[in-house]
C-alpha cells in the first residue's frame, strides 16, 4: 500500500486467471492495482475502468484442439483444457493440481463444446513436438512454452502481456521508460524489452537475466519487495 500512497501505479501481470488472483493477493491489493490475466488475454483497470478481452475465435480454437490431437495422436498424457472469462473447461477428467499448481480441476465438456468456443486461453500438457506446433500457428496466435517445457499457453495474436501494459500506460499517461518490471518466466520477455527498469528474480530464466538492468532474489524469497523497500526507503 506504500507504493500506491506514494502514486506509484500497480500493475499485476499474470498468466493466471481472475478467480486466481483473488485468492492469492488480500482485498486492498485487489483494490488499488490494475490486472493482466491470462498473458494479456484480459485487462481490468481499476484506475481508468478499462475492461477488454482478447478472445481466439471459435474457428481457429477448432483448429488447434483437432492439430494438437492429431499430432499427439490423441496421447493418453495429453491435457487439453481451456480458459473463458474465468472459467476452465476440459475434455477429460484430469488431476491438474500437481502439474498446474491450482487448487480445483476444470469443468468437462464435450470435445465439440470446446471446438465451439471463443477461448480466452487454450492450454496444452504433455504436448510433443512444439516446434511444430509454433511453426503452424505462431503468426496466428501467441503461443508460449513455460513451467519449464510442460505447460503451452496458447491466446489471441493481439494478446500478450506487453500489449496490455502499452494500453494501461497509454491510459494512465505513463511513460513506458518509467516502469518499473518484475519477472521470471518466457511470458515476461516482452515485457523486459519495452520498460525502462527490468528486474529479474533470482529463479528466472537466464534468457530474462541477459535482458535485466538488476537480478533481485528469489520469488520465495520475497525478491519483490526488497527491491520496492530499497527504492521507498
Amino acid at each position: 500500500m506504500t507504493c500506491s500512497k506514494q502514486g506509484i501505479r500497480l500493475i499485476y501481470a499474470t498468466a493466471r486467471p481472475p478467480r486466481a488472483v483473488r485468492l492469492l493477493l488480500p482485498e486492498e491489493l485487489l483494490h488499488s492495482g490494475s490486472f493482466i490475466y491470462y498473458n494479456g488475454a484480459y485487462i481490468h483497470c481499476n484506475y481508468t475502468g478499462i475492461q477488454q478481452y482478447e478472445h481466439i475465435d471459435p474457428a481457429m480454437t477448432a483448429e488447434l484442439i483437432d492439430y494438437g490431437m492429431e499430432i499427439n495422436n490423441v496421447n493418453h498424457e495429453l491435457g487439453l483444457s481451456l480458459e473463458v472469462e474465468d472459467q476452465w473447461i476440459s475434455l477429460k477428467e484430469y488431476d491438474y493440481t500437481t502439474l498446474m499448481r491450482v487448487k480445483e480441476n476444470p469443468t468437462i465438456k464435450s470435445l465439440e463444446e470446446l471446438k465451439g468456443t471463443a477461448a480466452t486461453k487454450i492450454l496444452f500438457t504433455g504436448f510433443k513436438n512444439i516446434d511444430f506446433l509454433r511453426e503452424k500457428f505462431a503468426s496466428r496466435l501467441n503461443v508460449l512454452v513455460t513451467d519449464g517445457g510442460n505447460l503451452v499457453q496458447i491466446s489471441s495474436i493481439k494478446a500478450s502481456k506487453e500489449n496490455a501494459l502499452r494500453i494501461l500506460c497509454k491510459a494512465m499517461n505513463i511513460n513506458l521508460e518509467n516502469v518499473m518490471v518484475f519477472g521470471d518466466d518466457f511470458n515476461d520477455i516482452g515485457l523486459f524489452e519495452i520498460c525502462g527498469w527490468p528486474v529479474a528474480m533470482g529463479n528466472a530464466i537466464e534468457e530474462l537475466k541477459i535482458l535485466a538492468k538488476e537480478i533481485t532474489d528469489t520469488n520465495d524469497s520475497d525478491g519483490v519487495a526488497k527491491v520496492l523497500e530499497r527504492i521507498l526507503i
